[in-house]
């Protein structure tokens, strides 16, 4: 059975999912819904897309669309996300499913109402390096004493990955702390139950906080230290570093190293190297052996609850 799907968002994530359906057999984009006619037009020709519109509600009412992938504005997800369940698609909404609590309480609301695939993009659950890791607490070989991961990018405008001017904000606590704070979660298999957050001066003209720092600890004892800037001009990304009771740990990406610096092959752990494709494979998944996703809007709520948590220790 092929998949149909629409695509919203022509920029740079929505071209990596475009990029990474590509390999995914039996899925087929029909439409894509961006917010430049001119830019979205351009996708949909490379993609050979037969559809596209700048009304992502044309583009579900194409004949044959199942689900949705919202690669869109991180202000718009949990509307959009609503609206495609609303209209009987199930949906991937790329991190974070909202920028607040009560919108994401609402999106796992309706799909509990709908009982439909909704799906958070939150690549770091299938990242193989992170998988690597994730499977052997699972078994009980390792337990994870720290996490150290800093997420460092350099940003004075409003540019997306692929430095192209974006129509909207990124943050750093609701969008890139969003990864990491569900991740720590997810390898320790616990909630947060002490959380504090630090944030440095906020930018004149994007009026975001451009430094922060966040600490966490589980009940168990593990904690997470995050550091967060958009000032850093050095290298850009997140790093990891878990310090385990039996061994440490570096992940890049997909990419994972021992305390040493000594390369760990985590080529075999999955079908692909690519934490997007990866994450899109769980999702139609998901929709053919109609179960609920990894990554699914329930199991990423905690997340949020901490994120929400964590926003009001800065007020």
């Amino acid at each position: 059975m092929t998949i149909k799907i629409a695509m919203a968002g022509q920029g740079a994530f929505g071209i990596k999912h475009l990029e990474a359906i590509q390999q995914i057999p039996d899925v087929e984009v029909v439409s894509l819904a961006g917010g430049s006619a001119d830019s979205t037009r351009e996708v949909a020709e490379k993609f050979r897309i037969p559809h596209w519109s700048v009304d992502l509600a044309e583009s579900l009412r194409q004949p044959g669309v199942q689900a949705v992938i919202l690669a869109t504005p991180t202000q718009m997800h949990a509307q959009q996300a609503i609206q495609c369940m609303r209209a009987g698609k199930h949906v991937q909404v790329e991190i974070p499913m909202a920028d607040n609590l009560a919108d994401a309480e609402e999106v796992v609301k309706v799909q509990k109402e709908t009982g439909l695939i909704a799906m958070a993009g939150h690549t770091r659950r299938f990242n193989p390096s992170h998988q690597w890791l994730h499977k052997r607490i699972k078994a009980g070989e390792l337990k994870v004493q720290q996490m150290d991961v800093q997420t460092f990018f350099f940003r004075r405008t409003n540019m997306n990955a692929l430095g192209k001017p974006r129509s909207w904000t990124d943050h750093l606590l609701w969008h890139h702390a969003c990864h990491t704070i569900d991740l720590f979660q997810y390898q320790t298999g616990e909630t947060a139950s002490k959380v504090h957050a630090l944030e440095g001066p906020h930018h004149p003209a994007l009026k975001i906080a451009m430094d922060m720092s966040i600490g966490m600890k589980t009940p168990s004892g593990a904690i997470c230290t995050l550091s967060l800037s958009f000032n850093n001009d050095g290298p850009l990304g997140t790093f990891f570093r878990y310090i385990c009771d039996n061994g440490t740990y570096i992940a890049r990406y997909d990419e994972l190293l021992d305390g040493k610096n000594n390369p760990i092959d985590v080529s075999k752990v999955d079908v692909s190297m690519n934490g997007i494709e990866l994450q899109d494979r769980e999702f139609f998944a998901a929709i053919r052996d109609k179960r609920e996703p990894n990554a699914s809007v329930q199991q990423v709520l905690p997340a949020y609850r901490t994120l929400d948590r964590l926003e009001k220790s800065l007020q």
